[in-house]
Order: structure tokens, then sequence, then C-alpha cells
């Protein structure tokens, strides 16, 4: 079945749709507001914070998935070059470092201008993409800031995708 099976009516809130999708996955969630709602989602090198949030005024969903990162000043320098790098690699969002707050940030947001409605397949692959960006290019950015590689080398982590199962 699919997931828009679930949801029969026109005129369903993004954001309910997206406590659905947290739901039926089993996420850790909390509806911070009639707009927004943020979840844990489980990854294979760490917990990514999502935070999804409708604006109707512009018609947007954003989405923002987060991880901790407090890498030393002195590597901000090569962890912004290894994130230009990383940023020409993804089509669908982009990475930006928040330093007040020690967080590495994917951030993605999906126009709806003129009445349009989010699919629960749209919204499911607006997640499902910001985290396999974040699993991909975790290790690079590790590598840059604590294993002294130069962005290109550390590229190469997140370029050679695993193919197949062992």
């Amino acid at each position: 079945m699919a997931l828009s099976e679930e949801f029969l009516s026109d005129d369903i809130h993004p954001i309910d749709m997206v406590e659905n999708l947290a739901e039926l996955n089993d996420w850790q969630f909390d509806r911070v507001g009639d707009n927004q709602i943020a979840m844990a989602v489980e990854g294979q090198w760490r917990t990514y914070s999502i935070t999804l949030a409708w604006t109707s005024h512009d018609e947007t969903l954003r989405l923002i998935c987060t991880f901790d990162m407090e890498p030393p000043s002195e590597k901000l320098p090569v962890l912004y070059e290894a994130m230009n790098e990383v940023n020409d690699q993804c089509w669908a969002g982009a990475f930006a470092y928040w330093s007040e707050q020690k967080l590495m940030v994917y951030r993605y947001g999906l126009l709806l201008h003129g009445g349009q409605i989010a699919s629960p397949e749209q919204i499911d692959g607006m997640i499902t993409c910001a985290v396999l960006a974040a699993e991909r290019y975790y290790p690079a950015f590790q590598l840059v800031i604590w294993g002294d590689r130069t962005p290109r080398d550390a590229m190469q982590v997140a370029i050679a995708e695993a193919y197949g199962r062992a």
C-alpha cells in the first residue's frame, strides 16, 4: 500500500502527515505547534534531530536535520571547504554549520506554491534524503576535522558508496 493511501482527504496539513509518518516509523517526535514537529531519527553514525515546519505565507515545508559537531576553531576553514565540496554533490538540499549552536545542519525546503499539497511520499522522501545525506557525509566531515585529511581526500569516503550486501 502506498503511503498516500493512508490519507483520503486533500486538505490534510503537511505536519499532520509528518506526524503520521513518525508514528508509522516509530520515531520519537514532539508536535511543537500546529505548524512544526521535531523528531529523532536513528542513523548508523548517530541519531539525527529533524524538524519540519510549514510556513503558509510562503507556502514552504522546511526541513532541518541537525547533529552535534564541535570542531576546534582552527579547523573551521577546512570544514567550510569540505562543506562546499559536499554541497556541490547535494542537489536536493545543502549543509551549513551553525557555530554558535555547534550544529551541522542539512536544510531543504519543499515549495508548494499555488495551494499545492505535499504527498506523504514527498515528505518521506525529504526525510530519507536528509538522513542519507547526513549519513553519507558525516565521515568526510569527521575526517577533515579530526583526521587531518584534506576535503578532497575526505570526500573519497563519501563518494565510494557500497553496493550490495555483505
